[in-house]
């Protein structure tokens, strides 16, 4: 038996504020697109923003349904939108926030695990890393890779045989 350990990195700032423009500017799309989410069933309004090589930026916003499977997520829409819409074009950085009441969550809202697999598969389409930042009111968290959302990702290499 071997004993291994999963270590990730990333930086925090306290909020948006410190971030460096470019990505506050990023953070910011993301609470404007969060503001534009259809969520009225559990009130919880979440916006993307994902930014290409370019510094074009495209929004999506959580949008929810009666029959709660069928909603979509704002990163999964901000990503499909990119994919159907951008198909040249590489993102390079991601921001994600969440507005409750209104207001920008305290702390900083992570992709759900269906998310997060959309975000390392757009990864390896690209062959490069996608920077993930993670706006909340007191703290921001920002990852140099979506893959240190979840390590132990299932990607196509687990697809071979």
């Amino acid at each position: 038996m071997i004993e291994k350990e999963i270590k990730i990195s990333y930086t925090e700032y306290p909020g948006t504020g410190d971030l460096p423009e470019t990505e506050k500017k990023l953070a910011d799309e993301a609470v404007d697109a969060a503001s534009s989410a259809y969520a009225p069933y559990s009130g919880f309004y979440v916006g993307a923003a994902l930014m290409f090589e370019d510094g074009t930026i495209i929004r999506g916003a959580n949008v929810e349904n009666a029959a709660f499977p069928s909603g979509s997520c704002a990163e999964k829409t901000v990503i499909s939108y990119a994919v159907s819409n951008f198909p040249g074009k590489r993102a390079v950085a991601i921001a994600i926030a969440a507005l409750s009441d209104g207001v920008m969550t305290v702390e900083p809202v992570p992709p759900c695990g269906n998310c997060r697999q959309m975000l390392i598969e757009e990864e390896y389409r690209q062959g490069k890393p996608i920077r993930v930042i993670l706006a909340g009111k007191t703290n921001t968290i920002v990852l140099n890779d979506s893959r240190s959302l979840m390590p132990l990702s299932f990607t196509r290499t687990n697809l071979k045989k």
